[in-house]
C-alpha cells in the first residue's frame, strides 16, 4: 500500500522561503505523476503544482507560478515544493498527492493517494 508523508510546514514571515518534502513508501513503481495542493480554512483544496515521475514535467496554479518550484528525486522517491517570496495567502494545509493512473494533474479526482498534509502558516 503506498504511503504520503509530508514534512517541511512551520511558521515563516511573509517574503521568506519553506521547503516541503513528501516521502513515498510502499511502493512507487506504479505512479506516474505527483502533486501538491493546499487548503486554507473556509476554501475548497486548490491545486498548486504536479510533476510527471519520469519526465519530470512540471505544471504550476497561476498565484504560485515564479515563486514555487517542485521537483522530485525518483532515487530517494521524494517530492519537493519549494516555496519562495511567501504571502499570507499561502497559508494553508499543504498536502501530497500521486496518481498512477491519470493525467488529469489539476484534478484531485485523479490522485489515488494522499498524504496527512502539513500546515504552512505565513505571518509576521
Amino acid at each position: 500500500q503506498v504511503q504520503l508523508l509530508e514534512s517541511g510546514g512551520g511558521l515563516v514571515q511573509p517574503g521568506g522561503s519553506v521547503r516541503l518534502s513528501c516521502v513515498v513508501s510502499g511502493g512507487s513503481i506504479d505512479i506516474i505523476a505527483m502533486s501538491w495542493w493546499r487548503q486554507s480554512p473556509g476554501k475548497e483544496r486548490e491545486f498548486v503544482a504536479a510533476i510527471r515521475r519520469s519526465a519530470g514535467t512540471t505544471v504550476y496554479a497561476d498565484s504560485v507560478k515564479g515563486r514555487f518550484t517542485i521537483s522530485r528525486d525518483n532515487a530517494k522517491n521524494m517530492m519537493y515544493l519549494e516555496m519562495n517570496s511567501l504571502k499570507v495567502d499561502d497559508t494553508a494545509v499543504y498536502t501530497c498527492a500521486a496518481t498512477s493512473w491519470s493525467s488529469s494533474y489539476r484534478n484531485e479526482n485523479a490522485y489515488n493517494y494522499w498524504g496527512q498534509g502539513t500546515q504552512v502558516t505565513v505571518s509576521s
